[in-house]
């Protein structure tokens, strides 16, 4: 970063450029996307130098037409394709900042994204125009001082258009000035917990994408590395579609994730790097067996949060030689990883030798389930740092003459950004980064992740993680998916434990399964582990990235009255079986006369 810096070349433009200029690498395959069996005239491969002519064009429409500037935020909402990485690599190509849309998003949720942004142009995707609804359009006229929201949508006769400009190669002038901790794009979180925020990523982040983990997952000039991820997020993105950038390898985007598709796309694309979240192998190794689970030519897969319980029925099943998972967050400092071709790093997040432990870096400290923040000594006010196998939230360290050198945090959100930012941890006016996650660190210096702060729930005086519960209610056979969360239980102390599933095939809920389940949760978990209410869903709401939501089914609680159509059992104490939660027995538990 600090040569890019000397050099003025800190956008990551001019390392496109250079493959797409250089003869040993202006001809090799740069992007990838599956044939779409409804037009299989459609090109689908793209050579480096292919795709910077192209890039150049939707610059030149981009400055033409649209009078795009230096350092001006773009709003941009597309769905995986072509079309997304030529605009994105347009505008970097003019100096200004991309602003990833979550296609998923509608009405206030999406108008909050786009003006939180400050962008005067809203690109979009043709197959997305109906994003703009009448109160969308309403949203982006002008407010009361001027500003307003032009939006464009790429249709056809928008593409030819673009496609007949002269290719236009901005000056270096206007890409001059970046530094590390200069904004390279606005990516949003999730907006599990409100709506969503848009995380200012600094030109480190996409750095790392490029030089940093493709180094550290050894990938090679030929190879050919498939991401199904969405590029609006930035495992897809900086992750995904970047890492390729190193050596002049290939990327495979694929429209969207199908546990039904995603091997056959593996074995056609000849792909031997595949990309993934956790979630993502949890629906692999549950769908049905395919000939394409072991005709491929993969030799690693990368990614971040595969559960323990899947990491090696995966691994065996599609016959994976090596697994690098990362820890990181978009907004974050930080990141941890572990390149695991045997079982002692399975599940791990990280590992810290002896050395590392000493240096200034990422710590756990103790954590207050009440306050969800960090524990501080009454005696010294300081936080106090975790014992092997203990819990704990972890910081990474910041300059506090100098916090924007690591972390910049939230675009226009300072009580957001602020909240992050931890003082007086260890000793009077140092400064930490808060992750918001609960590891643990064993005795062989290997992390863990445990939980989200907020999902972790006290349960008769005891910590319960959500994530456990729902990795030993999920190993059930008759279960295809367990999202837990605490929910309140008047005249209780704490949270109970429920258990939102969904169950797998046609399978009903009968007295034999809810006497198995009760068993099945027994076994696997202490008895104040065990969820209190299983809540029936015919599906469990997730994010784009697949992420389960929590926060509606949280304020919906256990009353029956509040859960729509879904069916509510419990498991009295003492009981052998889940049973239906009537209105009689909900009456019981908030009267206090109910076994807990």
């Amino acid at each position: 970063m600090r040569r890019a810096e000397k050099k003025d070349r800190v956008n990551i433009f001019y390392v496109f450029e250079d493959l797409a200029k250089n003869p040993k690498t202006a001809g090799r395959t740069f992007l990838i996307i599956p044939k779409d069996e409804s037009n299989p005239g459609q090109k689908t491969e793209w050579t480096y130098v292919e795709a910077y002519e192209i890039v150049l064009k939707h610059a030149a429409w981009l400055k033409n037409e649209q009078h795009v500037q230096k350092n001006e935020i773009i709003a941009m909402n597309f769905k995986n394709g072509p079309e997304f990485i030529w605009i994105w690599f347009a505008l970097w190509s003019l100096g200004a900042v991309p602003a990833f849309m979550n296609y998923n998003l509608r009405d206030s949720a999406f108008i909050h994204s786009v003006t939180v942004s400050t962008a005067r142009l809203l690109l979009v995707g043709s197959p997305l125009k109906d994003c703009l609804t009448d109160e969308v359009l309403q949203a982006f006229t002008p407010d009361k001082k001027g500003r307003a929201v032009d939006a464009v949508v790429l249709d056809a006769d928008v593409q030819q258009q673009i496609l007949a400009q002269t290719p236009y190669r901005a000056p270096d002038e206007a890409r001059s000035g970046a530094m590390s901790s200069t904004p390279a794009m606005l990516i949003y979180t999730s907006g599990t917990t409100g709506l969503p925020k848009a995380a200012s990523v600094q030109w480190s982040k996409p750095w790392s994408g490029v030089k940093l983990f493709s180094t550290l997952i050894g990938l090679k000039k030929d190879d050919r590395y498939l991401t199904a991820l969405p590029l609006y997020h930035s495992s897809g993105s900086v992750l995904g579609v970047l890492q390729p950038l190193n050596t002049g390898a290939a990327v495979i985007v694929l429209p969207s994730f199908s546990p039904r598709t995603f091997m056959r796309h593996v074995h056609e694309t000849r792909a031997t790097g595949i990309h993934y979240i956790g979630e993502m192998c949890r629906y692999l190794v549950a769908a049905p067996p395919t000939p394409y689970d072991q005709a491929h030519n993969v030799r690693f897969a990368f990614g971040n949060g595969m559960r323990p319980d899947v990491w090696q029925k995966f691994k065996d099943r599609f016959n994976i030689p090596t697994i690098v998972e990362f820890y990181g967050a978009t907004e974050g400092a930080g990141s941890s990883y572990v390149n695991s071709r045997n079982s002692f790093l399975r599940g791990a997040i990280g590992r810290q030798g002896t050395l590392l432990r000493m240096l200034p870096g990422q710590l756990l400290v103790k954590h207050d389930m009440n306050t969800d923040m960090p524990y501080r000594d009454p005696k010294t006010g300081f936080c106090v740092k975790c014992a092997f196998d203990e819990a704990g939230e972890a910081l990474v360290v910041l300059d506090p003459n100098d916090i924007a050198a690591r972390y910049v945090g939230y675009f226009g959100n300072d009580q957001a950004t602020d909240s992050k930012i931890l003082r007086d941890v260890l000793k009077k006016d140092d400064c930490y980064y808060r992750t918001g996650d609960l590891q643990r660190r064993d005795a062989e210096g290997r992390l863990w992740f445990v939980d989200r702060v907020g999902d972790t729930f006290r349960w008769k005086s005891e910590n319960v993680s959500t994530l456990e519960v729902s990795q030993a209610m999920g190993e059930h056979p008759k279960v295809s998916e367990a999202n837990v969360y605490g929910v309140e239980v008047p005249n209780a102390d704490g949270r109970a434990g429920c258990a939102a599933i969904v169950l797998a095939g046609e399978q009903k809920m009968d007295e034999n399964l809810a006497r198995d389940l009760a068993a099945h949760a027994k076994q696997k978990l202490p008895l104040y582990a065990v969820p209190l209410f299983l809540r029936l869903m015919k599906t469990v709401e997730i994010t784009g990235t697949l992420k389960h939501q929590k926060v509606q089914l949280r304020k919906q609680g256990a009353d029956p009255e509040h859960i729509g159509e879904d069916e509510m059992y419990w498991l009295e104490r003492g009981a052998d079986k889940y049973v239906k939660l009537g209105e009689r027995d909900w009456k019981r538990i908030v009267g206090g006369e109910a076994k807990l």
